[in-house]
């Protein structure tokens, strides 16, 4: 690898460029103005090889999953993002739907018997749906199985749910911490710039909010997840400024596991006029990201806001993580036009899709701790339940 970088470097004409490539020969940090140079004059090959590279001294051929299902409580929303297709304001609530504690904790009966290691529960922000009921919500679901992970609420419901308590961000965090929320996921990030989020999501938490509850989570020794909306109407500046506000409070806390770049879809929400990135745009944010945030240990791509195809593809420019089997338990994207109308993979069709592109499939759990190396099994030896879930 070190005699194929130092081609690269070679053969780079742009000085800047030949500068960033040394910089990553050399595990050094990029800068911001260098990674805006990577978004304005870098070839997708470019930042395709340099992310690989990286990818591959941090993680070799390893590429993670994990066995998890989805709880959407609700898509009824007082906030009106202009991005978003899945949510139905609180005034047209009959266009939307919302599950009862029973409901849902006979969602997570459902995989009783399934070795299932997360539930993710993120949704609308309800104004009836209070702290008290996600907290009873959550106590069921540890009563019921203790060691199933909780990865809930992003910053914006959490927000909502403390000014609603008349808590401080620091105690609604502890009280939900010892109700059984073992971690956060990254959602409701958007773009931090405040002149792109007043225009797409002008009533949600600010960027300082957000980062803020992920800090109170990371002192509270919560692992979180962290997100960036792009490919809509902000600027590669936008983007670098957004990646920068995370470098920095990672340098602080340490706590973020993973990075995951969700790419805007334009059907059925009041930014349909705003053109989709390209394949090709999208494979160079992965790139830069992982070039950018090195001390995020991990990028993931979301295989059914991608697509299974476009995911594998992610796996040659950073991304070394492609998330779960979901069981078509989330209607966030599709609802979107994403790629995955029906987003259900098996554990065997996920360990396929990953070695069919030689990369060394393992399952997760929700910290990275691994539970099976699938890069030597034989599924057709395997247990029928194991096949299929």
């Amino acid at each position: 690898m070190t005699h194929s970088i130092d081609t690269l470097i070679n053969h780079t004409a742009d000085i800047d460029l030949k500068n960033i490539a040394e910089k990553v020969k050399l595990q050094q940090r990029i800068t911001d103005q260098e990674g805006l140079q990577l978004f304005e004059k870098a070839s997708l090959s470019f930042v395709g090889f340099l992310a690989n590279y990286i990818r591959e001294w941090k993680h070799g051929d390893t590429t993670y999953f994990n066995r998890n299902f989805h709880i959407e409580p609700t898509n009824v929303c007082v906030f009106s993002c202009k991005f978003c297709s899945y949510s139905k304001l609180y005034a047209n609530k009959e266009e939307g739907w919302e599950l009862s504690i029973d409901q849902m904790l006979d969602i997570v009966k459902s995989y009783d018997g399934k070795p299932i290691t997360e539930v993710h529960i993120v949704g609308g922000v309800h104004p009836k749906m209070n702290m008290d009921y996600f907290i009873e919500l959550m106590q069921k679901i540890k009563a019921h199985r203790p060691s199933l992970h909780v990865k809930a609420f992003t910053a914006v419901e959490l927000d909502y749910m403390f000014r609603k308590a008349k808590l401080t961000a620091e105690q609604g965090m502890a009280k939900l911490h010892e109700a059984g929320l073992d971690s956060l996921p990254g959602g409701g990030a958007e773009i931090f710039a405040p002149e792109i989020r007043e225009q797409i999501a002008p009533d949600k938490v600010d960027a300082i909010g957000w980062l803020r509850i992920h800090e109170i989570a990371h002192n509270l020794g919560m692992h979180t997840n962290a997100t960036m909306l792009y490919g809509n109407i902000e600027r590669y500046e936008h983007r670098i400024d957004h990646m920068s506000r995370l470098r920095n409070l990672q340098d602080k806390t340490g706590g973020f596991n993973t990075f995951i770049p969700l790419k805007f879809r334009n059907h059925d929400n009041e930014m349909s006029n705003v053109p989709e990135s390209t394949v090709t745009e999208d494979m160079r944010l992965y790139a830069i990201a992982r070039i950018y945030l090195d001390n995020f240990p991990h990028l993931k791509a979301y295989w059914p806001m991608l697509g299974r195809e476009n995911a594998q593809l992610s796996l040659s420019f950073g991304v070394n993580d492609i998330d779960g089997t979901i069981d078509d338990s989330t209607k966030i994207y599709s609802m979107a036009g994403s790629e995955e109308q029906n987003p259900a993979m098996s554990t065997e069709e996920l360990v396929t899709l990953i070695k069919q592109v030689r990369r060394k499939p393992i399952e997760r759990d929700t910290l990275y701790n691994v539970v099976t190396d699938y890069s030597t099994i034989d599924f057709s030896n395997l247990p029928a339940e194991d096949k299929l879930n």
